[in-house]
């Protein structure tokens, strides 16, 4: 188990489990969970963290795209927006890079989820470790973090 799961559970929320062989290379991770699961890549969300006018922040988009700096500003109305140093979110979060879950932080941040989280019925996300991704209902994640959904995905 671990934090983001023992938080679904918790919270009484549908999801399932779906753990995939781990390669060596430590870049890309959501495009190798996409792969190993044979999952969409769209379908399949990154959690990252981003510094916005100081303070923290999550930030969830598809593997397949990347992620705007200034829509997440636009979307939390603030006037600087930069990636979260790795070492930082690591501490703020409890989780590795590449195992970051929005479900589970040790703190909960204000968080933006891409709207293309809202045409799928299911979209997957890191399970709190690298080689683990959990599925969830869109709503319930976004209901679950109080996440403000917005066009935050480039390419």
């Amino acid at each position: 188990m671990t934090p983001a799961i023992n938080d679904l559970e918790r919270a009484g929320i549908a999801f399932s489990v779906h753990e995939y062989e781990r390669g060596d290379d430590l870049h890309d991770f959501g495009l190798e969970a996409a792969a190993k699961l044979g999952l969409d890549p769209d379908q399949v969300f990154k959690t990252l963290l981003v510094t916005v006018d100081g303070d923290q922040a999550v930030a969830i988009v598809p593997v397949s795209t990347k992620l705007a700096l200034k829509a997440v500003g636009r979307a939390l109305a603030a006037k600087r927006v930069e990636m979260c140093d790795p070492a930082v979110a690591e501490r703020i979060t409890g989780y590795v890079r590449g195992g970051i879950s929005p479900f589970g932080q040790k703190k909960r941040l204000p968080t933006v989820v891409d709207e293309m989280a809202t045409v799928f019925d299911v979209i997957y996300v890191s399970g709190g470790k690298r080689g683990l991704d959990i599925g969830v209902a869109p709503g319930d994640l976004i209901d679950h973090l109080d996440a403000v959904v917005a066009d935050i995905a480039v390419g």
